[in-house]
Formats: structure tokens, sequence, C-alpha cells
């Protein structure tokens, strides 16, 4: 047990300013623990009320020989604190506000060529997927699809019922849907 723990904070204060690690101990421990307290209770974050306590007993260590305290060392610890918090609220709203104007510029100038790119990349691969059905279905398929053309006027053309055609288009679909299942993982 330490003991300075009956010595006056200008005591402790004064001290410091000499160097001695103990002083500093002993100033950590009296405030360390109602300063992270009310640091959490600001930022509702324990890591961040944390380093803010860490910081702040960092930098009161190294700047111990200018430090200009007469009587009231809870309220300059508790000033230093007040500042930081709001220092960190304020780097979190602009932050914040970097990502979402970020965020909504790449949606805004979302490149033309991107899309462009990625639907010539499907549509080749769907060309590949296609030329890949059984002959049929696939007939069946561009009939439908490239050609525009409806059931009747595709079962009309091939001698097929609409039925059959209809089971050949919706066959067609769920083979394509498989196959192009990952393609949409990437994209």
């Amino acid at each position: 047990m330490s003991l300075l723990i009956t010595y006056s904070d200008p005591e402790l204060v004064a001290l410091l300013r000499l160097g001695n690690r103990t002083a500093y101990t002993e100033i950590y421990k009296r405030y360390s623990g109602i300063l992270y307290s009310h640091a959490y209770s600001k930022l509702q974050n324990r890591e961040e009320a944390r380093d803010i306590i860490q910081e702040l007993f960092t930098v009161f260590w190294h700047k111990r020989e200018n430090i200009a305290i007469e009587n009231n060392l809870s309220g300059y610890l508790y000033c230093a604190l007040r500042n930081r918090i709001l220092n960190a609220i304020y780097h979190k709203q602009v932050e914040s506000t970097y990502f979402l104007s970020i965020k909504d510029n790449m949606e805004r100038f979302e490149s033309p060529t991107d899309h462009r790119l990625r639907e010539n990349v499907l549509t080749v691969l769907i060309e590949k997927e296609v030329s890949c059905l059984p002959e049929k279905m696939r007939e069946v398929f561009e009939l439908s699809r490239k050609h525009n053309l409806s059931r009747k006027e595709i079962a009309s053309q091939l001698n097929l019922s609409e039925k059959t055609v209809k089971n050949q288009i919706n066959n067609a679909l769920k083979v394509l849907r498989l196959k192009m299942d990952g393609f949409f993982l990437f994209f």
C-alpha cells in the first residue's frame, strides 16, 4: 500500500511534476474509475472509453512538468476528459459523414461502363448456357425469348402442343437458373 494515499491532490501534483511515478499511480487510482464511468456514459462504448482514459493519463504523464493545476486536480482531469470525449464524438460524426458521402457518390456515379461490362458478361454466359440446352428445348426457348413469340405461335411453328412449349420454356429457365446461380455471387 502506498504512503501517498494520505497526500492531498496538490501534494501529489507537486510530486508528479518532479517525475514521481508513485504519485502518478496514486492519481490514476483515485480518478481513473470515475473518469471511465463518465466516459462510458457519454460514449456507450467500453473500448473507446478505456482508450480515452489511457490517452488522457498518458498525456498527463508526458506533460507533468508543465501542468498548471493549483487546487482542482479533479476539475482539470474532468475538463481534459470532456475535451477528449467531444473530440471523439466529433471525429465519429466526421467519419460517418465521410463514409456516407463516399457511399452516396459510389451509388450516384457508378460507371455506366461497369454496368455494360456486367451486362455483356451476363449475356455471353447466358448464350453459352442456352447453347448447351437440349436441341428442342433450346429452339423453343430462343423462339420465346429472342424472337418474342407466344406459346401458341411456337406450338404452331414447331408442331407441338402449347403445354409442351410451356414445359420446355419452364425447364429451360430452371436449368439456366441453376447454372447462373453462382454467377450472381460475384456481381
